[in-house]
């Protein structure tokens, strides 16, 4: 049984009072326009509510036990796809899912065969296990860049990269996909800077016969992409929206003192004597106007010394917050802080007081985290566990072992965690439902700076809050701080989606693999079909763009790919007229970010043939994202073969990096250290050694570790020109993929 937080609470609403903010003490660190003043926040904040939100806080509950009857929506699209490709887009936690359960079940049905594409690892393996419950297990396949399992059932849960390799696999060969229904969820991810490309590749090279559901969070041009899958395919590609959230969203405001506000202005009522409350109080886009704040929000946004809620570099008194919560059973919370570092600090700061106010919850969730704990021995002494275990909240972010971070995410999913501290990236594609979702900050950390939140970052975050069958409404909660801007917030509420535009790129491996069954006159035919190519000749809103970005006739994106291919002419990977050499096509196998500096290793014959940890550690070097200064090949005892085998492999490939480089390409830099962490993983040191005596944080080496052996499963292909290489990887491979990394 889950046990909710709020499950034995009384529904009764205490301490709803109109606040002064003379109540509070202190100074602000951020005045209304951004600066930083010297303050002090109060002692300590307690309960307290704005009087407005007592008819709203009434309605918190769970909903009736009603047998599930599917939205218009869902049936128009379950009956969509049997006539025409679709594009979905509806809110998070529509019941997107539930559509592509319906239609792999007709496909099932039938005897044929679906392919379930997702973006992201988690997300597989999330929609993985729960198709395996539903069709059972022997029906149900999953290849992503770590697991390869029952890859010819009639089901098949994958990342996006496999499928496009597949449609690649399958241009060379003249063979079919054997499929007859693609899935891409999370479709938006056609607009994602780093991996748009590759969504854009599968629908460019899906074959028409194949229909194409796609199932996206609402974005702000679905007909447009529909309209340039249509041209493309030859058939139409029918948009069925939904723009209802199946649990309002209602924004709250904490302020310092710990009252709780309406974020938004109540509208003002149309009918004398007839409140919008009455009308539609489950429809907050009824109650408050867009983009205006709450008076006493106002009040404090404006103000030149507002009060603040914890010192300048200090996190909120987190335990505090979560009573307040709890007092107006407003949990469990989701809070999406700034960096890993806060995530891990909040849940230091948090105490066991209202933890134990649940014995049965406490109890519940323990029980449920030894079993989830048993079959990964390492994780039972997980530094995270004592404050899990101690007050019912959870930090989730990329910093953790991918499978702490199942464990996370299986407790919030069944209801067992008060809270979750967790960055931003959390908000993308895997199912964590929470009563409140809690911002700290207006912007986010994209990879290289802090950017304002865009709306479809700020829709992917609250769409957590309010559980569909767990909750009548969900809350997001905007806390007052110094990267936090109240108005942009307002205002991002009920700002419309963005537009997706073409993110496609150019690279080494593309080429190839595109001139394995294609002339090059055929492949610029290909680009002509491009998403890119599209918003070229259509909508004023993306055309002047993406000209801008692609060329006015896509001539930009087409010397781009010349550019490529003369490179590997002049490497002899590729021939003058555009053939691949013999080089060309064993190097078109290898499906990795970095393949010429790879492949020129292999020529040169500079990886070991006979040696998998040293194997390991060199490709690691490759794989590595992280800047060192190398000061350990200098002043550390490294083992010899090491040291030899880099330094040899670095030598010997810098002239091929500096052309790659001066051809404006880029070659990465090869650093020690993470072949040493490789090599000493691959020879057994323990884990808890390796990760605190370096600069990696164990989600970070875990990453590292996959990626590694990604790249090693790459190179166990290439059986026939590299035999012996090819089985070193695959040794390799075996040496690294271990717990705690994997569970076995």
């Amino acid at each position: 049984m889950v046990y909710l937080c709020h499950e034995k609470k009384s529904l009764s609403i205490p301490k709803f009072k109109k606040k002064s903010d003379s109540r509070t003490r202190g100074r602000s660190t951020r005045s209304g326009n951004g600066t930083n003043r010297s303050a002090n926040r109060s002692s300590s904040i307690k309960p307290g509510a704005d009087k407005s939100l007592k008819t709203i806080f009434q309605k918190i509950g769970i909903p009736d036990k009603t047998p599930f009857t599917p939205d218009t929506f869902q049936l128009e699209a379950v009956e969509a796809i049997k006539r025409s490709d679709c594009l979905v887009t509806a809110p998070t936690g529509a019941g997107k899912t539930w559509i592509a359960q319906q239609v792999a079940q007709t496909i099932f049905n039938e005897n044929g065969k679906v392919w379930y594409a997702t973006p992201l690892k988690a997300l597989t393996n999330s929609i993985h296990a729960h198709f395996r419950t539903l069709f059972g297990p022997e029906n149900i396949g999953i290849l992503t860049g770590d697991i390869k399992e029952n890859s010819n059932a009639p089901i098949v849960i994958g990342t996006t990269e496999i499928l496009r390799n597949q449609l690649y696999d399958a241009m060379y060969t003249g063979e079919d996909l054997k499929c007859d229904l693609i899935i891409l969820d999370e479709a938006h991810f056609l607009g994602d800077e780093q991996r748009g490309v590759v969504w854009e590749e599968i629908m460019i090279y899906l074959p028409v016969r194949i229909p194409l559901l796609l199932l996206s969070a609402t974005i702000g041009n679905p007909y447009q992409i529909a309209d340039w899958l249509k041209s493309i395919r030859g058939k139409i590609c029918q948009v069925i929206e939904s723009h209802e959230r199946p649990v309002p969203l209602h924004p709250l405001f904490m302020h310092p003192s710990g009252t709780l506000f309406p974020l938004l202005q109540k509208k003002i009522a149309k009918e004398p004597g007839k409140s919008n409350e009455q009308d539609n109080s489950d429809k907050p886009e009824a109650l408050y106007e867009p983009g205006r704040l709450h008076k006493k929000v106002y009040k404090f946004h404006t103000a030149k010394r507002p009060p603040f809620m914890a010192p300048p570099g200090k996190l909120p008194p987190f335990a505090e917050i979560l009573d307040i919560l709890n007092t107006y059973n407003l949990l469990p919370a989701i809070f999406f802080l700034k960096s890993r570092a806060e995530c891990d600090a909040a849940t230091r700061i948090c105490n066991s007081a209202l933890l134990s106010k649940y014995p049965k919850k406490k109890k519940a969730m323990c029980e449920r985290l030894d079993q989830l704990l048993s079959k990964n021995p390492h994780l039972k002494n997980h530094r995270q566990r004592p404050y899990l275990e101690q007050t019912g909240t959870a930090a989730h972010h990329s910093g953790h072992l991918p499978t702490w971070k199942v464990v996370v995410e299986t407790l919030m999913a069944e209801g067992l965690l008060l809270a979750m501290f967790a960055t931003s990236t959390v908000a993308a594609g895997v199912n964590f439902p929470a009563r409140t979702v809690v911002v700290l900050n207006s912007d986010r950390f994209n990879g290289v700076e802090f950017m304002p939140l865009s709306p479809s970052e700020f829709q992917q975050m609250t769409g957590r809050a309010g559980r569909r069958g767990m909750d009548k409404i969900g809350f997001g909660m905007m806390m007052p701080g110094k990267f936090m801007d109240l108005k942009y917030v307002a205002n991002l509420i009920s700002s419309p989606p963005l537009d997706i535009e073409s993110q496609i790129t150019i690279n080494f491996s593309m080429v190839l693999n595109l001139l394995l069954s294609n002339t090059p006159d055929q492949i610029r035919l290909l680009l002509e079909k491009s998403f890119a190519s599209y918003l070229i000749g259509h909508g004023k809103k993306t055309r002047k763009r993406a000209r801008k970005k692609f060329g006015k006739d896509l001539e930009l994106l087409w010397f781009d790919f010349l550019d490529h291919m003369d490179l590997l002419v002049k490497e002899n990977f590729v021939t003058i007229d555009g053939q691949l050499t013999e080089d060309g096509h064993w190097a078109s196998k290898l499906r990795i970010d970095t393949p010429l500096l790879v492949a020129q290793a292999l020529r040169q014959n500079l990886l070991p043939e006979n040696d998998p940890p040293i194997l390991a550690a060199i490709m690691g070097a490759f794989v590595n994202e992280k800047e060192f200064k190398d000061d350990i090949l200098y002043h550390q005892t490294l083992p010899k073969k090491l040291k030899e085998t880099f330094l040899e492999n670095r030598m010997q490939l810098k002239p091929f990096a500096i052309k790659l480089i001066k051809q404006g390409f880029d070659a990465p830099n090869l650093f020690i250290q993470p072949s040493v962490m490789i090599y000493r993983w691959a020879h057994d040191t323990p884990w808890d050694e390796l990760t605190t005596q370096s600069d990696y944080a164990e989600g970070d080496f875990a990453r590292l570790v996959l990626r590694t052996a990604e790249n090693l499963r790459q190179l166990s292909k290439l059986t026939e020109p590299f035999p012996g290489i090819a089985k070193t990887a695959k040794d390799a491979i075996e040496l690294i993929l271990k717990e705690p990394i994997i569970t076995i």
